[in-house]
């Protein structure tokens, strides 16, 4: 991590790049990968900004693996409200959740995790939009990793809309 550079006159501390202007900060450090100027870069805060990449993807799986079940629910136990929003909804989530996996292969094995704590979001997203009490949801996940991204699965009834 750099130590920020002093004002000789007040000794205060004046912060860096990254703390005053953090995209100008993203584009310098790539100017400086580039022009490989390895001892300019500003490695603390480099490291931990390519750490958090990387937990954005596992919170982006979680996150859609979420309103995806979330809304599986909801087509299962409130089958007279489906719309062709939450239709569209499944869909788009379903697509987004096999592009995710496919640029980021890496996520497979933490499927298992993401699943566990995206029923738990997922429940609790539904019966705040469904009204139903929490006793209608099962305790863990009644659908596979597969089922939820398989493109003809709807749980419950059959419907129109399916079609």
């Amino acid at each position: 991590m750099q130590v920020p550079e002093t004002n000789q006159q007040t000794a205060i501390p004046t912060p860096n790049l990254y703390e005053t202007d953090f995209y100008a900060w993203t584009q310098e450090q790539a100017s400086l990968l580039r022009q490989q100027q390895w001892s300019q870069l500003d490695l603390g805060n480099l490291i931990e900004e390519i750490e958090s990449l990387g937990k954005q993807q596992r919170q982006e799986l979680r996150n859609r693996l979420t309103v995806l079940i979330g809304h599986l629910l909801k087509w299962e136990y409130q089958p007279q409200r489906r719309s062709r929003s939450w239709l569209a909804t499944i869909r788009v989530q379903r697509r987004d959740t096999l592009e995710l996996l496919k640029d980021n292969p890496s996520l497979k094995p933490y499927l298992e995790d993401a699943l566990v704590l995206a029923y738990e979001n997922g429940r609790d997203l539904a019966m705040g939009e469904t009204d139903l009490p929490k006793r209608t949801f099962p305790q863990t996940c009644p659908y596979s990793f597969a089922e939820i991204l398989e493109d003809s699965f709807y749980p419950g009834e059959p419907n129109e809309l399916e079609r």
